[in-house]
């Protein structure tokens, strides 16, 4: 169990839905490491400012999960967490390892343009 204040994506029926009923989606997928906490805590600060985005956190070692590891777009990465983007269920861009606020606000402006709020 992650111990994060993001919404989890506990099975594979539930991330397949997931991306049917949403358009914009931010996923990290990892652990409770030093690599990956503060990405959950920067994604934590960002739910409310990109509401147009769906945010979700995933544990990577969760067995149901596995499939996610063999995405040929998270496939090679050398570290986690993953984070990967979706617009309307497809792959955008995927990252791996600890990125700062300025690097994920980037992404996501650039890759779910739309007014945020303030």
């Amino acid at each position: 169990m992650l111990y994060t204040n993001l919404n989890h994506i506990e099975s594979a029926a539930e991330y397949e839905q997931i991306l049917k009923e949403n358009e914009n989606i931010m996923l990290i997928c990892g652990r409770m490491g030093p690599l990956c906490i503060p990405v959950y805590r920067i994604a934590e600060e960002l739910e409310e400012k990109y509401s147009h985005v769906k945010i979700y956190d995933m544990e990577y070692d969760h067995p149901e999960l596995f499939f996610f590891h063999d995405l040929p777009e998270v496939q090679n990465f050398p570290e986690y967490p993953f984070t990967v983007y979706y617009k309307k269920g497809e792959i955008i861009k995927a990252t791996a390892g600890i990125q700062t606020k300025a690097q994920i606000q980037a992404i996501l402006e650039k890759e779910f343009s739309a007014t945020v709020n303030a």
